[in-house]
């Protein structure tokens, strides 16, 4: 039985072979002529993608049983909430904490490198609050 669940298994990104030029006796010459793909140096863990999308995998996982268990209302809802959150403005001088959005999917409960290193007070974007609202508004 089938529930319609998205896959975990993780899957490669990388080439799997690797070409290198040969040399006149038909062996590989790596050092002066290396490999022939750029992708193939970095040897990058197929786990690195796999941790880049886990948000996002996590949240389509969740929508998934969602909709398997309480039927297609529930998703809907949940993702109209979602992009309600997102149109909410602020003035162009003021950060917006994104406070909706966080308690929405569940960030709220995380505490990530982003909440400690990202904080208002050290970003470089200050500026006078006319001049910003004109420039936004194109007056400027």
């Amino acid at each position: 039985m089938s529930f319609a669940l998205p896959s975990v298994k993780v899957k490669p990104e990388h080439p799997q072979n690797v070409s290198c030029s040969t040399g006149s006796f038909g062996v590989p010459e790596l050092m002066t002529g290396g490999f022939s793909t750029s992708q193939a140096i970095e040897g990058s863990h197929p786990l690195i993608t796999s941790e880049r999308n886990y948000h996002k995998n996590r949240d389509v996982m969740n929508m998934t049983i969602l909709r398997n268990t309480q039927g297609l209302h529930a998703p809907l809802r949940i993702s109209m909430e979602l992009k309600a959150a997102k149109q909410v403005g602020r003035l162009p001088f003021l950060q917006s904490s994104n406070i909706m959005h966080d308690v929405l999917t569940g960030r709220d409960l995380e505490i990530g490198p982003e909440d400690v290193y990202n904080t208002a007070e050290f970003r470089e974007t200050m500026g006078q609050p006319h001049a910003m609202i004109e420039k936004s508004l194109g007056i400027l």
